[in-house]
């Protein structure tokens, strides 16, 4: 396929706000992309060009953008500024000039070449590597036509964006096989445990749903973390699943490990390679050399993915310190120094994988043995950097109670039961595990992850940050959508406003994106997509006709337009707790928690 023929798919998702059609016109594309190219075609779709959990960046900052321009174009910066100025959009911006200037046309690019040259230009290291940068956008943007440079402009500084969540592509798969969306299931099995999508494309044109079945674990390929489900009392949970295995819970940063020790160094010596993955499928290795070098010590395997959870320790007194502490680990300077300082514990909790064998339909029991063999354990809090979980098997919702209690004034955030039967399911929130925190034992001080879905500017003081208030939802699964609970405009610090401002700038787009349901009244004044996810604590839950979370809509009298039968939930009093870096926008509270919440 050439890739003026893909940028056509570019422009038409674009320009669509239906999902259905999106759906649609995403198919269309996949029956027509060969097996081949299918997985290449789907990273640029994403504006990527692997995996979001394999690194690949492209070094290019905007003003080596502008420059490629120009150059490309042989037009003045002051003329390109201005009109870049006027409408906004860099991509536009090259595309308005491109279409002047039809003599720079010269070649018909594939989507294979096109991919070839972005990730030359992305893998381009060492002296003189930001001339190769810039001259290879150059010789793209001459080459092709202009509106493809509308979309290969976009890609490097990762503003691409057109609307779609990787469950429409699920969506899209299933259409293009079945004409339906009736394989979704099956599809999505297969993604949680190997969540790239172009992966997985390939599999699918190549052999069928059938090729499915072979997709197992891999090392170094993140499996979807499994979520649990909340309940608010130790009685509750033991009439859910009866005699359970309860854990700590810790408040901290949750990492999938994967290490390998196949293979020799020169010395004769085990060759260990181990990678860590937040729940938001980043490689974060390099931020927690510490827990790298503990799991090499302590890891007695082959091959190994395992779950844990990484906590900040006092080694003077013992004690685990809370999330605010334990939060400045994550960073991308100053590493060595502040492993110093906020040393880690890393608790493990869950296998995966080992050996060779997959213990995701195991039994809770048998995984957590498996683990227990795959470690070493001195039981030396001090000494150690990986350790297991504590593990209690209880029947008695008293001793549950006391359980919590004990996690409270540890300082830790509550208890995790878990089914001793229960299998671990990637992706899902079932009733294998059920949470219960220390905010859930009050109503009104729960708390609540949501998607920030755009932004309102400032009045008075807060003219200068450029953001007044912002506009937050949380996720409906049957329809892929997320919906509104707050529009939030007090509690927080200038600092955090001026964060949000940062984070919202790199990802404003021109129009309310599709996965959106927003009241006319609850309208921004800028759109962000689906990324930036904040932890609320909210007063309580009330009913609202102008958020769109549980909101029924029935034809009005006249049956010329839509009235409220049913109000939405809506946050009374929210305030923001924390950025979660560490969560997909999938992975906020969803609809039918909200539902239970309000319920209870």
């Amino acid at each position: 396929m050439k890739f003026r023929e893909l940028a056509k798919y570019f422009e038409k998702i674009e320009s669509t706000s239906s999902r259905l059609s999106i759906t649609q016109i995403l198919s269309d594309l996949f029956k027509k992309v060969e097996a081949d190219q299918i997985k290449h075609t789907i990273y640029l779709l994403q504006g990527r060009l692997a995996p979001l959990y394999e690194p690949v960046k492209f070094g290019l900052a905007e003003k080596m953008i502008i420059k490629s321009g120009v150059v490309a174009l042989k037009i003045k910066k002051e003329e390109f500024l201005h009109e870049y100025k006027k409408i906004g959009d860099l991509g536009r911006a090259v595309e308005y000039f491109k279409k002047g200037i039809r003599s720079l046309e010269k070649k018909e690019l594939s989507v294979m070449n096109v991919y070839r040259q972005l990730y030359e230009l992305a893998s381009a290291g060492g002296e003189g590597s930001q001339d190769v940068k810039i001259q290879t956008l150059v010789n793209l943007i001459r080459s092709l036509d202009a509106l493809s440079c509308r979309y290969v402009v976009r890609i490097p500084i990762g503003v691409l964006r057109l609307g779609f969540s990787d469950m429409t592509v699920l969506d899209a798969y299933s259409w293009m096989i079945k004409g339906d969306k009736s394989l979704r299931p099956t599809i999505e099995k297969a993604y949680h445990v190997r969540p790239d999508l172009g992966q997985l494309g390939y599999v699918l044109k190549k052999e069928g749903t059938g090729g499915l079945k072979k997709m197992r674990p891999a090392i170094f390929t993140p499996i979807l973390m499994m979520r649990a489900e909340r309940l608010s009392s130790g009685q509750e949970i033991i009439e859910k699943i009866g005699r359970c295995a309860v854990e700590y819970k810790y408040d901290g940063f949750r990492l999938q490990v994967h290490y390998s020790a196949k293979g020799r160094l020169p010395s004769g010596q085990k060759k260990i390679k181990v990678r860590l993955y937040s729940r938001n499928l980043e490689d974060v290795s390099y931020m927690y050399p510490d827990v790298i070098e503990g799991v090499k010590r302590e890891v007695k395997a082959n091959e190994i993915i395992f779950e844990g959870e990484a906590i900040g320790f006092d080694p003077h007194s013992g004690n685990f310190l809370p999330f605010q502490e334990t939060v400045q680990r994550k960073r991308k300077y100053g590493i060595e120094e502040k492993m110093k300082e906020v040393p880690l514990k890393f608790f493990a909790f869950e296998l995966l994988y080992l050996d060779g064998k997959k213990f995701l339909d195991i039994s809770y029991l048998e995984r957590r043995r498996a683990l227990e063999r795959s470690i070493k354990l001195t039981g030396d809090i001090f000494k150690d950097t990986l350790l297991l979980a504590s593990e209690n098997i209880l029947d008695d919702p008293k001793k549950l109670e006391l359980m919590f209690d004990d996690a409270v004034s540890k300082g830790l955030e509550g208890i995790i039961a878990k089914k001793l039967s229960g299998v671990y399911k990637p992706g899902a929130r079932e009733w294998n595990w059920i949470k219960f925190k220390r905010s859930y034992s009050s109503k009104i001080e729960d708390t609540i992850d949501c998607l920030v879905m755009g932004y309102d500017f400032g009045k008075g003081k807060r003219a200068g940050f450029g953001i007044g208030a912002f506009l937050v939802g949380v996720y409906d699964e049957k329809q892929d959508k997320f919906l509104t609970v707050a529009k939030i405009g007090t509690g927080l610090s200038d600092e955090e406003w001026k964060q949000l401002k940062v984070r919202s700038k790199k990802l404003e787009v021109r129009s309310k994106p599709v996965l959106y349901e927003v009241d006319k009244m609850m309208e921004c004044d800028v759109w962000i997509s689906p990324s930036i996810v904040v932890e609320i604590k909210a007063d309580e839950i009330t009913k609202s006709p102008v958020h769109t979370a549980g909101r029924k809509l029935r034809p009005s009298k006249s049956g010329k337009a839509l009235e409220v039968d049913i109000p939405g939930f809506a946050l009374r009093f929210p305030r923001l707790e924390r950025f979660r870096d560490d969560k997909r926008p999938e992975d906020t509270t969803t609809l039918g928690e909200i539902k239970k919440m309000y319920n209870t």
